[in-house]
């Protein structure tokens, strides 16, 4: 197929590339010239507007907020009748409906297909992606989705995927605040918490995030960035957002949320979400 991919960031490339190499053809779009540049550098020929990539079967999105799937969205209109297009962005439920029907009502198919898994897993084509829309409309993107990851069918309606995703980044970052927590204490009690992580990580208390982000959190401030804090930031938001909208009681997540926009508020927003554990020292 040929492919509009929007957003080809630290997250967004990995996973044009990994459609590319599924033998697709893929033309990137972005508005940052230093992500242009290394886009063309890695061999996804890439432009700056949606109107200057050539004509394609596909739209993949994975722009960083809900603004900017609206503003995209306004900025394409009818250009976008008879193309499927598959929302990859963690953008929440409202967000996903409100723009899944604008591009609808232009003559456009729509996929909700958020991903989880991050930059690592995106390089090696296995993200966990849940798919939702009309069953015609996901088995067309299937062939894409596949390329990328594991696909989960979650229903019919737009939103249903965001939905998932937000229950998703729920327990995600309470357990990356959970962790800092965790290691903070045993560096208070006077603990190596390097040597803590190695011996609780394989056991009961346990966590996928705890694995991933604890040598991280124990390594210093200067590590790798797979996801920063303003992702979190944002994510964090958007399950506020989805929880008020549905009256659910959410304290954990609330102070989660609390850790993470503290920690960009002290300058941390570009740092690797890990990083989070800086605001209990």
């Amino acid at each position: 197929m040929k492919v509009t991919f929007i957003g080809v960031g630290a997250i967004g490339l990995p996973m044009a590339l990994q459609i590319q190499a599924a033998g697709h053809v893929v033309t990137g779009v972005d508005v940052s010239d230093a992500v242009i540049a290394n886009a063309k550098l890695q061999g996804i020929e890439t432009v700056r507007n949606f109107s200057d990539a050539p004509s394609a079967d596909v739209a993949v999105v994975m722009v960083a907020t809900p603004d900017q799937l609206a503003m995209l969205v306004e900025q394409v209109g009818k250009a976008a009748q008879g193309m499927l297009w598959i929302l990859m962005s963690t953008v929440g439920p409202n967000s996903m409906r409100e723009q899944g029907e604008a591009l609808q009502r232009v003559g456009a198919r729509v996929v909700d297909a958020p991903v989880t898994g991050g930059v690592a897993r995106a390089k090696t084509g296995e993200l966990v992606i849940f798919a939702a829309g009309s069953p015609a409309d996901v088995a067309s993107a299937k062939p894409l989705l596949d390329a990328m990851g594991t696909v989960r069918v979650t229903g019919e309606k737009l939103g249903d995927g965001q939905s998932i995703k937000v229950v998703n980044q729920h327990l995600c970052a309470v357990h990356i605040a959970a962790a800092a927590e965790a290691l903070n204490l045993a560096r208070l009690l006077g603990l190596d918490p390097a040597m803590v992580l190695d011996l609780v990580q394989g056991g009961a208390a346990g966590s996928w995030m705890l694995s991933d982000r604890g040598p991280r959190m124990v390594a210093g401030t200067d590590v790798e960035v797979t996801s920063t804090i303003g992702i979190f930031v944002k994510d964090s938001g958007l399950v506020v957002a989805a929880g008020e909208t549905c009256g659910a009681q959410l304290p954990l997540l609330s102070i989660a949320h609390e850790r993470f926009c503290r920690a960009a508020k002290d300058g941390l927003a570009a740092r690797d979400d890990s990083r989070v554990i800086e605001t209990f020292s």
